[in-house]
């Protein structure tokens, strides 16, 4: 499959944490992007928000993350989107919005955790701007960018990483890097995501997703026996095979395991 090229989507919204929840809140299966504009901007939930600003939130942040699919993610996050705290459901948005837009998952796998091994303190819009160029003489976008639009881009990934929770909020150039490690929860959810997603189990381990959260091949490998230890999945090991016995039939099954905590 060809890979998905780099877009400017970025700029019609961040991470939307806040906004992200209330849309799910509002959102019934099958409400398409109009019907659920229409309620939202009846509901009174998004008073500092324009009409038109808020649409286009629907229609170019909230819908290719979450309505792809017939509404799959939308539908399976908005089961626990009361029951699980702010964290993990912080993370889960990361997962689907890294996923609409390649150029904040490969910065933050390729930028921000090398960073974070490194020893680093700090990623600057001058590291996201050197990312940015790079991607564009490797081709990663379908035409070259102007110098406003390459610099709004940089802040932009500063800014989305900054939403969910892997860099300092607040308007800046430079922003200290906190300490980020996925929750069991999410880690559970992101397994069966990929699983019912057709992923295989030993594909699952490297499957680019975990890399959002600085996970190799061991880590997820270790995450999955903690994941062992609740019940929610059973898994064998030997070598470079793996083996896992899914206890779940569904994600609706599985959000109902961990909407119960």
């Amino acid at each position: 499959m060809e890979p998905m090229l780099y877009t400017t989507q970025l700029q019609a919204g961040l991470g939307l944490t806040t906004e992200t929840k209330t849309l799910l809140e509002l959102w019934s299966p099958g409400m398409s992007v109009s019907e659920l504009n229409n309620v939202a901007l009846h509901s009174g939930r998004f008073p500092t928000i324009t009409a038109r600003r808020l649409r286009n939130i629907i229609a170019e942040c909230f819908a290719p993350r979450y309505l792809i699919s017939s509404g799959e993610p939308a539908r399976h996050l908005k089961l626990i989107v009361h029951s699980v705290n702010g964290t993990v459901l912080t993370q889960l948005m990361l997962v689907y919005t890294g996923r609409a837009n390649p150029i904040l998952r490969d910065f933050i796998s390729d930028i921000y955790w090398s960073r974070y091994v490194g020893g680093y303190t700090e990623i600057s819009n001058d590291d996201a701007r050197a990312f940015v160029e790079r991607a564009i003489d490797d081709g990663k976008t379908s035409k070259r960018w102007s110098e406003s639009t390459i610099r709004r881009v940089s802040a932009y990934l500063t800014g989305c990483c900054a939403d969910y929770g892997l860099l300092d909020r607040g308007v800046r150039s430079k922003r200290r890097i906190l300490p980020v490690r996925i929750s069991g929860v999410a880690a559970a959810y992101l397994a069966y995501d990929l699983h019912f997603a057709g992923v295989g189990d030993n594909a699952l381990l490297t499957h680019a997703d975990w890399r959002l959260f600085g996970l190799d091949r061991q880590d997820v490998l270790d995450e999955l026996k903690k994941l062992s230890l609740t019940g929610v999945l059973i898994l064998q090991a030997a070598g470079e095979v793996v083996r896992i016995s899914w206890k779940k039939t569904s994600m609706e099954a599985l959000c109902d395991v961990l909407s119960q905590g």
